[in-house]
């Protein structure tokens, strides 16, 4: 059954059923229900690549996400699928570890004739602009959201946290409890991570604490699990490093660190402090449980889809939307 079959049962032209396919005006109410009634008694459910070539849209957004593996990204994906269905629309996911594989799947989501794009991780912006060319190609034919990070450029839009202000005002805090030898683990020297690193030296500079490099810490790959911090900073430990707090970009680093703090007998957070970032699942899944910077991803998502669902309706939006981080106390800080 198609749409040459439901014509010919009702007794109308091919171009009115596609009209009533597309909601168009252009048909009488007696029309319509004329045609309805023939499809509902037929069984008939409209292909939905044929409906979007007719409609100009086909109600979906791809979605394109750094790593699936990720705990903090699977969640962002989550609260985006959820989203995008309550405003009508259909998703499409796509994975990528590296500048080809982002390449390859913004060809393939765009050949998919998806109406927008959400980029979701912040290290699928470059820091060499350069390389973000293929965003800026892929927002000349839709829309594009970056979740996390923030790029220029005309028809994109960027949702994300105030992470170096967030990372400042957690490290001060730390500071403003005795702490004075801070170890700075991150995992990734993405444009969110480079923030983050960032706002731990600004936070050390108006605290006129010397900086030593020997506490910053790029835990990259597999080092970046919890179990490979735990082995990194006990190492640390014995060749004399000493520190009396860890902060760290994501929670999985501070998990790490929590592990070392019981294998190292130390009392936490009486003898070592620690603060991981997002304040993810993974914060209550340790005991004690983590202190952690609350980025509001839930409110991020929100915000990424209403601005999308705008753009696709032709109203004005805003190019970026920050989001203040905040740091929520739980066991592992005074």
């Amino acid at each position: 059954m198609n749409i040459y079959d439901i014509s010919q049962r009702a007794g109308v032209s091919i171009a009115t059923v596609s009209r009533v396919l597309n909601g168009s005006s252009r048909v009488s109410e007696a029309t319509r229900r004329k045609v309805e009634q023939v499809m509902v008694s037929c069984g008939y459910t409209p292909n939905a690549f044929a409906r979007g070539l007719g409609l100009g849209s086909m109600k979906t957004v791809g979605l394109l996400c750094a790593d699936f593996a990720d705990p903090y990204l699977a969640q962002a994906m989550a609260y985006l699928e959820a989203f995008l269905r309550d405003h009508g629309y259909d998703c499409l996911l796509g994975g990528c570890r590296d500048a080809q594989d982002r390449q390859n799947m913004l060809d393939l989501l765009l050949n998919k004739r998806v109406d927008g794009l959400i980029l979701v991780g912040s290290s699928l912006v470059e820091n060499d602009p350069a390389l973000n060319q293929p965003i800026l190609d892929a927002a000349k034919r839709v829309p594009v959201m970056i979740l996390g990070a923030a790029l220029d450029g005309p028809g994109i839009y960027s949702v994300f946290c105030d992470d170096r202000g967030a990372t400042e005002d957690a490290v001060t805090q730390l500071l403003a409890h005795g702490c004075r030898r801070v170890l700075y683990l991150y995992h990734s020297p993405s444009y969110s991570g480079l923030k983050k690193l960032q706002g731990y030296r600004d936070a050390l500079s108006k605290a006129e604490v010397p900086q030593d490099p020997a506490l910053i810490r790029l835990m990259e790959g597999e080092r970046a699990n919890p179990t490979a911090v735990r082995e990194e900073l006990l190492r640390l430990r014995g060749t004399g490093l000493r520190f009396d707090a860890v902060m760290t970009s994501d929670d999985k680093l501070a998990q790490g660190a929590l592990k070392y703090a019981l294998k190292a007998g130390l009392n936490v957070p009486g003898e070592l402090s620690i603060v991981g970032f997002n304040d993810s699942t993974l914060a209550c899944c340790c005991e004690p449980e983590l202190s952690s910077v609350d980025n509001k991803l839930h409110s991020q998502c929100a915000q990424c889809v209403d601005t999308l669902t705008a753009v696709l309706a032709g109203k004005d939006a805003p190019k970026r939307m920050v989001f203040s981080g905040e740091l929520t106390r739980r066991g592992t800080t005074a």
